[in-house]
């Protein structure tokens, strides 16, 4: 029995009507991901409201929320959407289309761990945007009260709650205490 998956382009993606849960596209499969739940909602605004306000405060670039896509690849596409995102001002071009998805990775993403993720998948997103060209990847896991930061596929460092995360070169002047991640 063969198995025959439709293939996606980032241009159908974003011309599919809403059904409640957020899509993304990896090498032109579409996944779906349900809705995430408060906890998950909170500590994404705990980390993109002091992200967004050191950002805008300091001219540093534009900070995005999630469910924003991100084209990666193309041919076949893949358009992945982070809980937070941050593309530094030099990156950011004048000429953006204003419809369709961001071109290209942004320079940090945040990924909040969902009970229902599965750690191979949240593995794989880190990998996808790591060789896309995002700098620093931030994992958060709700469940363990930990972050993990990946600035390569080799330079990886686990915070815990009494531990900052800092935003070194990428975002100069930023940190944020862990357990206000988790407040």
């Amino acid at each position: 029995m063969t198995l025959i998956t439709q293939q996606f382009t980032a241009c159908e993606l974003f011309e599919m009507p809403g059904d409640g849960f957020r899509c993304e596209l990896v090498k032109g499969e579409l996944k779906k991901i349900a809705p995430a739940g408060h906890v998950h909602g909170r500590i994404i605004i705990n980390i993109s409201t002091p992200l967004d306000t050191h950002v805008r405060t300091n001219q540093l670039g534009l900070v995005f929320a999630a469910e924003t896509g991100f084209q990666l690849a193309s041919n076949p596409d893949t358009v992945r959407a982070p809980d937070v995102a941050f593309v530094r001002a030099e990156n950011v071009k004048s000429d953006l289309d204003q419809r369709g998805y961001w071109p290209g990775a942004p320079d940090l993403v945040v990924e909040v761990i969902s009970p229902g993720d599965i750690y191979t998948e949240v593995e794989e997103k880190v990998f996808d945007w790591l060789e896309a060209g995002t700098k620093m990847v931030v994992v958060v896991n709700p469940r363990k009260r930990v972050v993990t930061v990946y600035r390569s596929l080799t330079e990886i460092v686990v915070l815990t709650e009494n531990d900052v995360l800092d935003g070194k070169e990428l975002i100069p002047n930023w940190s944020l205490p862990v357990k206000t991640i988790f407040a």
